[in-house]
């Protein structure tokens, strides 16, 4: 059965993010909450955990997964991005946007797109996050809860805890959360960005 663990939306118990951190260093699955709806969180270098996040969402290989990061820093050491590109993703971020680029040698080859040798990074704004990759020190390994014969992400921690209850380890719940997904933008076909899934923002920034 996952832990529950019900969090400040604001403040997030540093107690309860630290369970989180230690469940993640023992190969653990999270749910967790961001600006955009529910998401599935493990650490970047566990092949199992990204099986399980996988069978999950019974995604393909083509799937981007996403490199959620604390800050551009981060970012910056996963992708290779040019002076342009710095402005535009710079500008978008924190907030509800994942950009597909180029990944660096610092990315595990299986979790790039096969073909492209890219995959999706993001700067969530949601506070709970946030905390939880400070605490972590790394990126994480993430992908926005759809389940499969559904169209938008889960959006309920309680709903997600009586849905994957025996797949995940620890549901993380702060109330009420965003309910459209990241919108994806993808550069490496557009210098400007091309818009690869509607979502919560709009693309460029308004």
């Amino acid at each position: 059965m996952a832990r529950y663990l019900d969090v400040h939306p604001v403040d997030p118990q540093p107690r309860s993010i630290a369970q989180t951190v230690a469940m993640l260093r023992d190969g653990g699955l999270v749910a967790y909450p961001t600006d955009s709806g529910y998401a599935l969180g493990a650490l970047m270098g566990d092949q199992q955990a990204k099986d399980r996040i996988r069978a999950i969402r019974r995604l393909d290989d083509k799937h981007h997964y996403t490199l959620v990061c604390r800050d551009f820093a981060q970012l910056g050491q996963l992708v290779i991005v040019d002076n342009h590109v710095f402005r535009a993703v710079k500008a978008a971020t924190p907030g509800p946007y994942t950009f597909i680029l180029p990944a660096t040698p610092e990315v595990p080859r299986r979790l790039l797109h096969p073909k492209k040798r890219t995959v999706g990074v993001r700067i969530p704004e949601h506070p709970v996050v946030r905390e939880l990759l400070a605490a972590l020190g790394e990126p994480l390994l993430s992908s926005t809860l759809i389940l499969p014969d559904a169209t938008e992400p889960m959006t309920d921690g309680w709903a997600v805890k009586e849905e994957l209850d025996h797949v995940v380890d620890v549901v993380l719940d702060s109330g009420e959360c965003g309910s459209d997904p990241t919108t994806v933008v993808d550069f490496t076909a557009d210098p400007a960005g091309e818009v690869a899934r509607e979502g919560a923002a709009p693309w460029p920034p308004r």
